[in-house]
Formats: C-alpha cells, structure tokens, sequence
C-alpha cells in the first residue's frame, strides 16, 4: 500500500510548474509569486493563523481570486465549514487562474516598453561642419 503523497508537496509541485513562479517563505508560509506578486499561500499547521480552517493535513490555500468568487464559496458553505478532500485538478485549475489574475493585473500596471526607455533629447547633436582654411 502506497502513501498518500504530502498535501504541500503536491501543492508546491503544481504552483512551480507555471511560467515564472517562485516560492518565498512569507510570514512563515510558503506563498508562491508570480513577477514578485502571491498568487497562492498555503496555511501550514506549523505557520497556521487559522487552524479551524485547515485542510488535509492541516493545509489549507489562499488564492487570488475573480471578483464573485468569495461570494459564490461562501453560499456553497454558509456555516463556514467544509471538509476539503482535494480534487488535485480543480486545484490545479484554481492555480492556474490565480497564476493568471496576477500575471494579467501585473501586465496592465506595468507601462509600456517605450515608455520604459529614456526618450530622445529633443535636440541630437549634428557634427559641426568642416571648415576650410
């Protein structure tokens, strides 16, 4: 009989297979960054703030989320409680979106290329002309 592999474990192997993700340790979680802004935290038992809130394990995730979002989980679990039995590729999908949200917010705010450059002097200085003797 195999062991279940280790909530974290596959959390961690999915968020890091996305474009330009990194782990960073962050109030004693590990939370996961896309162009330096969190996407996901996972709430381990070691750094939980919230520890009814735990999952599997004693994780549970934190993720960016569409406006609605919140709203739409909480009417599925109005008293606050629910047992999370991972389905590993919803979470996956969840991921990815937050992966996505933060990456597009990130786009938007950034100004773009040309305006990144220094601009021309208004004036660029010509060769003075030869002079004959």
């Amino acid at each position: 009989m195999s062991a279940r592999p280790d909530p974290l474990f596959r959390l961690r192997a999915l968020a890091l297979a996305l474009p330009r993700t990194v782990e960073k340790q962050a109030w004693g979680a590990p939370t996961f960054r896309v162009d330096d802004r969190i996407f996901a935290m996972a709430d381990t038992p070691e750094a939980s703030t919230a520890p009814a809130r735990s999952g599997p394990a004693g994780l549970s995730v934190w993720l960016a989320a569409p406006e609605g979002a919140q709203e739409m989980l909480i009417e599925a679990a109005p008293d606050g409680t629910s047992e999370w039995s991972p389905d590993w590729d919803e979470v996956a999908f969840n991921l990815a979106r937050a992966h996505k949200l933060i990456a597009a917010r990130r786009a938007r705010s950034a100004p773009p290329y040309s305006a990144r450059i220094a601009p021309l002097p208004a004036r660029i200085a010509q060769p003075s002309p030869l002079r004959r003797h």
